[in-house]
Order: structure tokens, then sequence, then C-alpha cells
């Protein structure tokens, strides 16, 4: 194997999970020429368990996810080359979509109550929610305020 390519490689690696396309892409440049000896040394990666889609699938969950509702970190999985079903699952293990979203939403506008009569700020609230990837259904169960209905 590429001996400099593998020590790149692990030294990416030491600083935290990366998935398998995210190491290509960073390895391709160092690579000599073809990209044989890069996809032996990922698979190689892989069969030790040092470069794992489902780890990094994961971390990312569990860092982002405090910030982020589902839809985004679904995007960010996948256009990291995460395989659809990875993505599920780490969706699945992670911390429910609606907690998160309560509490981001608290730290964004505190003891701030929606009220129906003022349109502006519950579209103010309901965007910005948007914005961070959370679904319809749990912005409208957020900005309801029933805690109870769950």
């Amino acid at each position: 194997m590429n001996d400099p390519l593998r020590e790149r490689a692990l030294r990416l690696l030491a600083r935290r999970d990366y998935a398998r396309l995210e190491l290509a892409a960073r390895l391709a440049p160092h690579a000599a020429g073809s990209a044989a000896p890069l996809d032996a040394l990922l698979d190689a990666l892989a069969a030790s368990g040092l470069l794992s889609d489902e780890r990094y699938a994961g971390a990312r969950v569990n860092l982002r996810g405090a910030r982020v509702g589902d839809a985004r970190l679904a995007y960010e999985l996948r256009s990291k080359g995460v395989a659809d079903d990875l993505v599920r699952a780490a969706l699945a293990a992670g911390e429910d979509e609606l907690t998160r979203a309560r509490r981001v939403w608290q730290r964004k506008f505190g003891r701030q109550r929606t009220v129906a009569d003022d349109a502006t700020k519950r579209i103010r609230q309901m965007r910005f929610l948007a914005g961070r990837g959370f679904s319809s259904d749990t912005i409208r169960r957020v900005l309801r305020g029933n805690l109870e209905d769950d």
C-alpha cells in the first residue's frame, strides 16, 4: 500500500470520523495517479474498523442534532455519501426531533410565547425552525406549546 497516503489517512481519522466518500475526496489529490491504491486503502481502513460510515453518521447526529432537525441532518449525511439505511438508523437512534426542536426554540425565543393574533412573530419563529431543518409537523407542535400531547 501507499505508505504516505495511509499515514495521511490515519492522521485525518485521528482527529475525527469521516465518511468514506468524504475521506476519499480529502485523499484523492495525494493519491499517485490512479484511484486503485486509494480504493484499496479505504477498503483496508473499513475492514480494520478505522473507517465506518455508520459510526460517522451516529457521531454527526450526536454533534449536530442539538441544533438542527432531521431533514437537515439527513441532507448533510447524504451529501457526504452515507447510505440511506445508515441515515435512517442514525436518526432513529438519536434524540427525538420534537424534543430537540423545543430546546432550539427555547434557546432562541426564551419565554416569549407565540400569540395567535401576532402573525409576524409566529411566522418568524416558524421560518427559524424550518431553516434549521425541522419538519412542519414538529414546528406546529412546538409553536402550539402543548407539552402534554406527546
